[in-house]
C-alpha cells in the first residue's frame, strides 16, 4: 500500500509468525534481513533492503534463549541506525528482565532499567512495548515508550461468554488494581488472593481469598504465567473455597521449566493466553487457548508512524 511506503517491519528471530502477522494486518512485506551466528557464537545481522529516511520497526520478544535475543535486537538497530534508517522502534510485545525492577536486596542490577540503558545506547529512538510487569519500568527510558494493553484483546475473548455466575479473581493484590480493569470491563465482580512470597523461589503460597467464589465460575487474570506454580496454587485455593471451575486469562505465556506439564496435570478448565510470545508446540498443551496482539501492534505501528494518538486505543 503507497500510504505505508516508508514504513518497514523487520523480524528478529524470537518470534517471525508475529511480525508476519502484524505486517498482514497492515497489507505490508515483511522486511528483508538475515541473521547469522558463527562457530564462534558471534552474530551478524544484514538488513538486506535500503532503509535510508525510513521509518522502521523491529519486532524481538523476550524468549529463550534470552541474553541471544537481546544482543541479536541491539546488533539489529545498530545495523539499522548505520543504515541511516530515518526512526527505528523497538517493539518489545513481552519486555526482556521485566521482573527485574526495583533493587529489593543488597548488591544486586536493576536490570530492566539497564535494559533501557542498553536500547537507547544502541540507537532505538522509541520503544512500543506490552503489559510491562511493572509501569515503573516506563520510566526507566529517556526516550518515548508507547505501552500496550492487552485487556481489550482478552475481554473481547471473554465477553462471548454467558458471564452471569463468573468471578474475575485477581492473583495477588500487586494485580488488584489491574483486574479491577478487567472486571468493569465484563461487569463481574472481583476477588483477590492473598500470597505470601518468599526468597527467589518463584513459589508464591496462597493464604486467603478476599471476596466470594463459593458457587461462581473463576476468571484468574495476571500478566504472566512462569512455572505456573503460582496459578496451580492459584486454582487450588480457589477450588477449595467454593469456585465452580477455574479459567485463566493471562499475557505473557513464559511457560518455563515445568509450567506445561502443571497445567495439564492441574484442575484448571482452560489457559488463555496471547502470542506475545511463541509457545512451541512441545510445550503447549490442550488447556492452552492462544489468542493474537498482532491487530493491535498493528494498529499501534500504524499510528506511531502517522503522529496519531497511541493511548486512543485504549
Amino acid at each position: 500500500m503507497a500510504i505505508y511506503q516508508d514504513l518497514k517491519i523487520f523480524a528478529g528471530s524470537s518470534h517471525p509468525a508475529l511480525a508476519q502477522r502484524i505486517c498482514d494486518e497492515l497489507g505490508l512485506g515483511l522486511g528483508s534481513s538475515r541473521t547469522l551466528r558463527f562457530t564462534n557464537e558471534n552474530m551478524k545481522v544484514k538488513i538486506e533492503e535500503n532503509v535510508r529516511a525510513a521509518d522502521t520497526f523491529v519486532v524481538q520478544t523476550s524468549c529463550p534463549p534470552v541474553s541471544d535475543r537481546i544482543i541479536e535486537l541491539l546488533i539489529f538497530i545498530d545495523a539499522l541506525k548505520h543504515a541511516s534508517a530515518g526512526r527505528i522502534t523497538a517493539v518489545l510485545p513481552y519486555y526482556p528482565y521485566v521482573r527485574s525492577d526495583k533493587k529489593d536486596e543488597p548488591r544486586i542490577s536493576i536490570t530492566a532499567r539497564l535494559m533501557a540503558d542498553l536500547l537507547q545506547a544502541a540507537g532505538a529512538d522509541r520503544v512500543l512495548t506490552m503489559d510491562l510487569h511493572s509501569p515503573q519500568i516506563h520510566g526507566f527510558f529517556r526516550i518515548p515508550v508507547d505501552h500496550l494493553t492487552a485487556t481489550g484483546v482478552l475481554c473481547e475473548h471473554f465477553r462471548a461468554r454467558d458471564l452471569q455466575d463468573w468471578v474475575l479473581v485477581a492473583a495477588d493484590a500487586g494485580e488488584a488494581k489491574d483486574a479491577g480493569r478487567y472486571a468493569k470491563r465484563l461487569y463481574i465482580p472481583l476477588a483477590v488472593v492473598d500470597k505470601r512470597r518468599y526468597g527467589d523461589d518463584e513459589k508464591a503460597r496462597a493464604v486467603q481469598i478476599i471476596g466470594d467464589v463459593a458457587g461462581k465460575h473463576a476468571l484468574v487474570v495476571d500478566d504472566e504465567v512462569a512455572t505456573g506454580g503460582t496459578l496451580v496454587e492459584t486454582v487450588r485455593i480457589l477450588l477449595d473455597n467454593g469456585a465452580l471451575d477455574v479459567t485463566a486469562g493471562v499475557v505473557h505465556p513464559v511457560l518455563s521449566g515445568q509450567a506445561p506439564e502443571r497445567v495439564r496435570q492441574s484442575p484448571l478448565r482452560e489457559l488463555v493466553v496471547t502470542d506475545s510470545i511463541p509457545i512451541p508446540p512441545e510445550r503447549g498443551c490442550e488447556k492452552i487457548q492462544v489468542l493474537t496482539v498482532a491487530p493491535l501492534f498493528a494498529q499501534a505501528i500504524v499510528r506511531i508512524h502517522d503522529g496519531r494518538s497511541v493511548s486512543s486505543l485504549f
